[in-house]
């Protein structure tokens, strides 16, 4: 099971989280962006993610909570370490649109569905898709509960993915610490999506690990 730390929410200074998410065992840093439209809080530009990340080595795992999220495809391909670049299924009237510019980089792209938004919806789209996106709270806000009800979505993603031979990955995020990560590797997920379980805590790697 792969892990990506969040920063959303934290203890130290904004530096001292990315440095310490950075150096420890995780596999990739999961970028939050959030426009104050599709979520109700707004945090960061692209501009402030690159002086961010400007000396960080690890890979990044991008999820754009935001509107037109077509309209900041060709800014992050100036964001170095960029692994996968997420929109949300419910932020584009065509998704496939959004999905097909980011195929046209060198980022690997990932569709992201609210708690309601059924598997059904985005079917259509899963040859296209590097990576699937399950939210596991309301998109926007650290530190809720893991709604046991997203587990069937795992597990339909995973049938889907065996039968048509597709090669996302199923990632899931919001609510994680080591039971619910449990749960979500159990019903077939590859990787999981923490934030507070691990940067509120005194050993990062201790944590991490106990996600695996």
């Amino acid at each position: 099971m792969k892990v990506g730390v969040s920063f959303l929410t934290r203890n130290e200074s904004l530096e001292e989280t990315i440095k310490k998410i950075d150096e420890s065992s995780a596999d990739y840093i999961h970028v939050d962006m959030m426009d104050g439209v599709f979520v109700d809080e707004a945090n960061y530009s692209v501009a402030d993610f690159k002086k961010m990340f400007k000396n960080i080595s690890k890979p990044l795992d991008v999820h754009m909570m935001v509107c037109s999220p077509n309209k900041y495809v060709k800014e992050f391909t100036k964001l170095k370490n960029v692994e996968y670049l997420t929109l949300h299924y419910e932020s584009h009237r065509r998704p496939i649109d959004v999905i097909n510019m980011i195929r046209h980089t060198n980022m690997k792209v990932g569709i992201a569905i609210n708690p309601e938004t059924k598997v059904s919806h985005i079917v259509p789209l899963l040859n296209h898709i590097d990576q699937v996106l399950v939210m596991s709270v309301k998109p926007g806000k650290g530190g809720q509960k893991f709604m046991n009800e997203i587990l069937y979505k795992i597990e339909t993603l995973k049938d889907i993915r065996e039968e048509n031979n597709y090669h996302y990955i199923i990632s899931v995020d919001g609510g994680i610490n080591d039971e619910t990560a449990k749960l979500c590797k159990d019903s077939g997920a590859d990787m999981v999506v923490s934030g507070s379980y691990v940067v509120l805590s005194d050993n990062y790697d201790e944590k991490i690990n106990s996600l695996r």
